[in-house]
């Protein structure tokens, strides 16, 4: 695992922030928003209090507080205002923008506020699908470049999996509605990317079905039990980093559709869409969907 970044380039300011590099320079000369160190080339450093700021200031500045009237403001009260901000608004960039400064800042509050003012007037489907989704894209592109890194990623990863988990348990109180088939979630050997298919759980409990979820890295030996004991068994597989050789697994998969007629397996994730994109022929029994509103369409 790499360490936890502590000097930033005015570019990794830009990616996080979504200010030009111009303008942070503009903001430094007339106000004096930032002190940045600078190296011996004499490029511009920037530590972790100065990456927090500046998404701090960027947040204000998109909610209408001109730079002149933030500069006059100490870190405490520009901080304060953000969170007061977060509680009253309902925007979904504001979101993504308040979610990405409790990353950084390792702000619990914070995103729990932000997500608090969501839920006053949106689903739980419309914050995963318009916040959630975005937001996770612009940290695998942010981690990808080194702009944040593991620490920052986990921590606000787990987070959307809290909320996650807490909705989940709610569908799960009720008996499933729908007896026409059962789906069994799970990922396959060495793929731990889950927050997907965790998501999907939830939607396939909110639709009345009777859920199976079985975790990640799951030899495909160990589904054949669950064939025996429903009529009609769909399984649903996450492919987002894992197998290397999707081609490989396809087959697999067909085998035992072929052995257990009563069987579906249904692919989603990145590896999923490459397929689709390539247009693969899958065989009969095996369906491959570009995300999971394709999906539910299909239920």
């Amino acid at each position: 695992m790499r360490n936890i970044k502590q000097n930033f380039s005015i570019k990794d300011l830009e990616l996080l922030s979504g200010i030009k590099a111009h303008t942070i320079r503009m903001w430094e000369k007339r106000y004096g928003i930032l002190n940045p160190d600078r190296t011996d080339s004499n490029i511009r450093t920037y530590d972790i209090s100065g990456l927090q700021k500046i998404l701090n200031v960027a947040f204000l500045n998109e909610n209408g507080y001109k730079i002149s009237r933030i500069s006059e403001m100490n870190n405490n009260e520009v901080s304060d205002l953000v969170q007061r901000i977060t509680t009253s608004k309902s925007n979904y960039d504001r979101a993504i923008k308040s979610f990405k400064v409790a990353m950084m800042n390792f702000d619990q509050p914070l995103f729990l506020k932000t997500y608090e003012g969501l839920t006053s007037k949106k689903t739980f489907q419309e914050i995963f699908n318009d916040v959630f989704i975005p937001l996770m894209y612009e940290i695998g592109i942010l981690w990808q470049a080194g702009t944040i890194s593991p620490a920052h990623e986990q921590f606000i990863t787990n987070l959307v999996k809290q909320k996650l988990f807490i909705n989940i348990e709610m569908l799960q109180v009720s008996q499933p509605s729908r007896d026409d088939r059962v789906f069994v979630l799970f990922l396959p050997e060495e793929e731990i990317h889950d927050i997907g298919l965790y998501y999907l759980n939830y939607e396939l409990l909110a639709y009345g079905y009777k859920v199976i979820f079985l975790g990640h890295s799951l030899p495909l030996e160990d589904l054949d039990f669950l064939s025996t004991l429903y009529d009609e068994v769909t399984f649903v597989t996450y492919l987002t980093v894992k197998p290397d050789n999707v081609e490989d697994l396809v087959e697999k998969l067909h085998q035992k559709t072929i052995t257990n007629t009563n069987s579906e397996y249904w692919l989603l994730g990145r590896k999923a869409k490459e397929l689709i994109n390539l247009e693969f022929k899958l065989p009969s029994g095996v369906l491959a969907f570009k995300d999971i509103n394709q999906l539910t369409r299909n239920l």
